[in-house]
């Protein structure tokens, strides 16, 4: 069996371990913004991930041309515009509200994807999308749903989300997938950094071990590790179906509050969940399975 074959059969578990390493990443960012920038949080984990990437891919090297960098070039923005956004609109609105406005790439990219590749989707797509954005509202959402700058800003970076995934759809077929998340990586490290001198974004005291402890967990596990398994899986992954497996970081978010911060779980919290799954059995399965049970009933009934 060769390399292709095993990373397609692998491709939506990886998709899931990086979203359930992002929802664990909720508790390691809970208190580092307290000492890190933004700017600087994102250069750091950014730069760490593509230098651990680049030592251990090394050879794939000597494929990359100027549609390598270019590509790169156009991941690593959307990322880095993506994670910006969102964390601006983190800090002028609720949690909840930031993982649920986040959530709505999961509506936005099969019609993005339809556009520049004139692949319709399917009532089954649209479908899953809509649970899940109603399963992950439930979830994440505790009181009314009010809109103001930071609810904006939240928006946008959902449709930077949608844009990244497809853009990632788009450039790694047939292609170098560790290359280009390499490329993807650095990119978005160059920018973190412009913007780190721009602002003056550096830390203005030493860290203390804590914060250095979350940054490498946040460049090694939830950077380096969790968005190459994101490429990986999307290389061999319908955009749709990838960005309801996306999703499922809001709803892993909460879980581990629940378990580890002692959050308590409510009835509409249980009911978010169900919701969630479903959206992802409807993505996966298109419900195929109650189809062939009707033919079956309508068989035995001959």
């Amino acid at each position: 069996m060769n390399e292709s074959s095993v990373l397609k059969k692998l491709a939506k578990p990886l998709i899931l371990l990086a979203t359930l390493v992002w929802g664990s990443s909720f508790f390691v960012m809970k208190n580092t913004l307290d000492h890190v920038p933004v700017f600087f949080l994102l250069a750091i984990r950014f730069t760490i991930a593509a230098l651990i990437l680049f030592v251990i891919f090394f050879r794939n090297w000597k494929s990359v041309d100027r549609w390598y960098v270019r590509s790169g070039a156009v991941m690593g923005t959307l990322l880095f515009l993506a994670y910006t956004v969102q964390t601006f609109g983190l800090e002028r609105t609720s949690s909840g509200n930031n993982a649920f406005l986040t959530a709505v790439y999961c509506v936005i990219v099969p019609f993005l994807y339809w556009g520049i590749s004139h692949q319709r989707p399917d009532r089954y797509n649209l479908l899953a999308a809509v649970l899940c954005i109603a399963g992950i509202g439930l979830v994440s959402l505790n009181g009314s749903l009010t809109m103001n700058i930071g609810d904006v800003l939240t928006l946008g970076s959902g449709l930077a989300y949608a844009l990244h995934i497809v853009a990632v759809a788009r450039f790694s077929q047939g292609k170098d997938v560790f290359l280009l998340t390499t490329l993807q990586f650095a990119f978005t490290a160059l920018w973190a950094w412009i913007f780190v001198l721009l602002t003056g974004g550096f830390p203005t005291a030493a860290l203390p071990l804590d914060a250095v402890w979350r940054l490498g967990y946040l460049a090694v596990f939830a950077t380096a590790g969790a968005l190459l398994f994101q490429n990986i899986g999307q290389k061999y992954t319908a955009p749709a179906t990838a960005a309801v497996l996306l999703a499922l970081e809001a709803p892993f978010g909460v879980l581990f509050a629940v378990l580890f911060d002692g959050e308590r779980p409510t009835v509409q919290m249980l009911v978010g969940f169900v919701l969630i799954f479903l959206s992802v059995l409807c993505s996966e399965t298109k419900f195929a399975f109650l189809q062939r049970k009707k033919v079956d009933t309508a068989a035995e009934n001959e």
